[in-house]
């Protein structure tokens, strides 16, 4: 496909890293390095105007927000995560759900879901019901179990060693945790 004829979004390429706000970046770090065994890559900041409207303009924050400080995570062979601790006049502590309007959760990619479960168990991670094994429809051959963070961000861990019912019809696929880029 040439530019010219490419649909979307110019010259995009991927998913190069999912932002999310914190109230600690310090314990957040340590819960995807320690729990997760992801990498803290960087951390930057602080970001903020005192005086001016360039946290609104950019961000679409309140004009006295503050990024005090944000870090690059890595996780395996995934996109990255941002992690940010803002402080700022009109903020909120969201504890949303699943089925809440503009909620999400992070889905990490496991080769055997059953020793990922145990092993949350053991970390003292609090999960959901599972690993549900999900045996019918296109999504049939996944695994799925549901974890959070202490501060209460969703997380899914993910297994479909096999691969899904729908690969076997649709010219596009999904990521593949064996060839993770194309």
């Amino acid at each position: 496909m040439t530019a010219s004829t490419q649909k979307g979004l110019p010259g995009l390429v991927g998913h190069d890293h999912t932002g999310l706000t914190v109230p600690n970046l310090d314990e957040a770090i340590d819960f995807f390095d320690r729990v997760l065994g992801c990498i803290h890559v960087l951390t930057f900041g602080p970001i903020g105007d005192p005086d001016g409207s360039f946290m609104t303009e950019a961000l679409g924050v309140h004009p006295r927000a503050r990024i005090e400080r944000a870090a690059m995570i890595r996780c395996g062979n995934g996109s990255n995560l941002e992690l940010f601790e803002y402080s700022a006049p009109d903020q909120r502590d969201l504890k949303q759900k699943n089925s809440d309007i503009g909620a999400f959760h992070i889905a990490f990619y496991v080769r055997d879901i059953a020793a990922a479960k145990a092993y949350l168990d053991k970390m003292g991670v609090e999960t959901r019901l599972g690993p549900l094994p999900i045996q019918d429809g296109p999504i049939a051959g996944q695994s799925i179990l549901y974890f959070q963070a202490p501060w209460g961000l969703q997380f899914e861990a993910i297994s479909y060693p096999n691969g899904m019912a729908y690969e076997s019809t649709s010219p596009v696929l999904l990521w593949n945790p064996e060839q993770p880029a194309t």
